[in-house]
């Protein structure tokens, strides 16, 4: 055997395995430093809202058919709702009786403010009353006084028969009258007095009366608070016999059919939202030069030949395995290294070609032109 034929394999397999070192060490680099990178792991998405139900009832009636365009605020789905009608009512008529107490305990309250007015004006003139008959005891003292003194003189101006009978008699017989009289008077003082006690007792229950009306103001104010918040639940749960649609999109498929008894929380329709994106799972070795806001282009498998246009939005902030119910641990003795996907969101732009052609779950393939290798270079310059 001559050496050339031993050199040239050994020389092809050097090769060989230089070039296989070589593309090793470098595939990243070179993968992550295209200008362009794509990927056929993308596909059309939308918002999808489950709507589901927020009270039992049974289902009234179907609205829509599925898959059919509907518009915001369009009803989907009706609910029997008698009894949350006969709720509703009943909740008014308790507002209703509620706020007539409070208008009952307001005519009870005027009625007793012109009661505590009568009282305060007999207490006036109860005061005036003792007033008066203080005034006639004071102008009695006097007399009584004089007369009493003067009883006196004549005693004693009869006992050393200066005087006569008649004179003293008359002294006496003033005595006794101006007497009688303060006792009279004395005796209405006593009574005016009682009468402005019994007048003060009088105006103080009154009054008592009165604050105690207030106070069941408290009372029918917090009940009438209740009730009408009542009203607000009543109608709230009113309102929910109607699902309806809470943006502009399309139906899915219908989960109930009428007649059906449903419960909350349970899903009875879906509701696809009209605006529509992309979702292409890159590489994490394709995401060295991606940035928000770079040019995409758009190929959509159903219309082949169109183009269309759009602009990264957002970079998932973990890759697709870490969102997965299960995310994988590889902390085990076994590992076997998986390039990871990250989820990278493209907005197309407005008034393309396919404008309401486009279904969520379509499959597309992306190219994204990236900006990051050129922002490097610009600022690597001087």
């Amino acid at each position: 055997m001559s050496k050339r034929s031993i050199i040239v394999p050994i020389l092809v397999l050097g090769a060989a395995a230089a070039l296989l070192f070589t593309i090793k060490g470098c595939w990243t680099t070179w993968e992550g430093g295209k200008s362009e990178q794509r990927t056929d792991d993308a596909y059309v998405r939308a918002d999808m809202t489950p709507l589901s139900t927020r009270i039992s009832g049974t289902v009234k009636k179907l609205d829509v058919e599925d898959y059919q365009p509907v518009e915001q605020g369009q009803t989907l789905v009706e609910l029997e709702d008698s009894d949350y009608r006969a709720i509703l009512g009943e909740a008014e008529a308790a507002l209703a009786g509620a706020q007539a107490e409070f208008e009952n305990n307001q005519a009870a309250k005027r009625i007793q403010d012109s009661k505590v007015k009568n009282a305060e004006t007999v207490v006036t003139q109860a005061t005036d009353a003792v007033e008066s008959a203080k005034a006639g005891v004071a102008s009695a003292q006097p007399d009584v006084t004089r007369t009493e003194l003067e009883q006196k003189r004549q005693e004693a101006l009869l006992a050393s028969k200066a005087t006569t009978h008649q004179q003293f008699e008359v002294a006496a017989a003033d005595t006794t009258r101006f007497a009688g009289l303060l006792a009279s008077r004395t005796a209405d003082l006593k009574h005016a007095e009682a009468a402005l006690e019994g007048s003060l007792t009088l105006l103080e229950g009154e009054k008592r009366q009165r604050a105690a009306l207030d106070t069941r103001d408290d009372l029918y104010r917090a009940d009438i608070a209740a009730k009408q918040a009542a009203i607000v639940v009543a109608k709230v749960n009113f309102a929910y016999t109607r699902i309806t649609a809470p943006a502009a999109g399309a139906v899915g498929e219908r989960h109930v059919q009428e007649g059906q008894l449903v419960s909350p929380g349970m899903q009875v329709i879906d509701l696809v939202k009209g605006d529509v994106w992309i979702q292409a799972n890159f590489k994490e070795t394709q995401l060295t030069n991606i940035r928000v806001g770079d040019i995409a282009d758009i190929k959509v498998d159903t219309f082949p030949g169109v183009v269309l246009h759009g602009k990264v939005a957002e970079i998932a902030p973990a890759s697709g395995s870490q969102f997965a119910l299960l995310p994988p641990d590889n902390a085990t003795g076994n590992f076997t290294k998986v390039v990871q996907r990250i989820p990278v969101k493209i907005v197309l732009d407005a008034g393309h070609p396919l404008q309401g052609k486009l279904r969520p779950g379509f499959s597309v393939v992306v190219t994204v032109h990236t900006s990051g290798k050129n922002t490097k270079q610009e600022g690597a310059q001087p």
